[in-house]
């Protein structure tokens, strides 16, 4: 697999404030990459420093296998974006719209061509409206459209299905995995619906509070055989330093008042006899079943999380 972007122990501060800390991720070529986090966790602060829209307060981004600050020109004109919102001319047409961002990239494209990219994104029938007519989804599709005038291998997309009806959520989704299968494109979405990136996305990464979470592909993340373990024990940091050298564990995650693990729901037992063999009470065990669930539990937390792995 050809890495796209390669992600290291990535920081940005706001005086005193960490907005994302010590994050490290791969995008690998054909991706979908899902980028899953609660309002405020960070997301667009990385992509913004994805984008060079501001600058890293610590760590390094390479983008198709090069630094990003020191070729950061010839990088982005083969990356396409959009950010919350599309910035688009409301009394212009879907097609002066995207005339005059393709000027404005200097590019000098035929009718035909920008037509074609209209209808891509399933805007062809609507060319000569004035996107002050539009719906929040069809403004959504103009904005991917602009993203893609000058035909960008990588498209980064934040939170593209914010404020949209069933149906404008549907329509993105089925754009995005049009480009993936059709165009072959990279792509990295932000969401905080975990929901929707199961349905696109090949491979995720969650983030809370500006680190990192959990990171893998989303067959193995929701393998049915997998779950996720809260265990609350009689000293909680005890046993998650004990499980920390539990061979047997991928991953858990420490709050105030549980351990979260992902595992094998075969292994439980032999989780619950190493902890009691190590002169640790137990108090509960519960399995939660969905990713999504594990997800929600951790992110409605305002409890300090301190995650690890193998």
């Amino acid at each position: 697999m050809t890495p796209i972007i390669e992600v290291n122990q990535l920081c940005k501060s706001f005086d005193r404030f960490n907005a994302v800390n010590n994050l490290s991720f791969t995008v690998n070529k054909g991706d979908i990459f899902g980028f899953l986090g609660e309002n405020g966790a960070g997301k667009s602060t990385t992509i913004r420093m994805l984008l060079t829209l501001i600058q890293p307060t610590s760590g390094n981004i390479q983008l198709f296998g090069e630094p990003l600050q020191q070729n950061r020109k010839s990088i982005l004109q083969r990356v396409g974006a959009v950010i919350e919102k599309p910035d688009l001319y409301k009394y212009l047409s879907a097609y002066e719209n995207l005339n005059l961002f393709a000027k404005m990239s200097g590019l000098k494209l035929s009718k035909n061509t920008l037509m074609q990219q209209l209808d891509v994104v399933g805007l062809a029938d609507r060319s000569h409206s004035k996107v002050k007519t539009f719906s929040q989804g069809m403004k959504q599709r103009l904005g991917i459209a602009v993203a893609l005038v000058h035909d960008p291998q990588l498209i980064m997309l934040d939170e593209p299905t914010n404020g949209l009806d069933p149906q404008g959520i549907v329509d993105i989704r089925n754009l995005i995995m049009r480009l993936s299968q059709e165009r072959g494109k990279t792509i990295l979405v932000s969401s905080h619906l975990l929901s929707e990136i199961e349905l696109i996305a090949n491979r995720l990464l969650i983030i809370h509070k500006g680190e990192k979470v959990v990171e893998g592909s989303v067959k193995s993340l929701l393998d049915p055989a997998e779950t996720i373990i809260k265990i609350e024990t009689s000293d909680n940091q005890h046993a998650f330093e004990l499980l920390k050298k539990w061979e047997h564990l991928e991953n858990a995650i420490l709050n105030e008042n549980e351990i979260h693990i992902k595992m094998h729901k075969n292994e439980t037992p032999f989780l619950v006899r190493f902890l009691t063999e190590n002169k640790m009470d137990i108090f509960s065990v519960k399995h939660v079943n969905s990713l999504e669930d594990y997800f929600l539990n951790l992110t409605k937390s305002d409890t300090h999380v301190q995650p690890f792995t193998n």
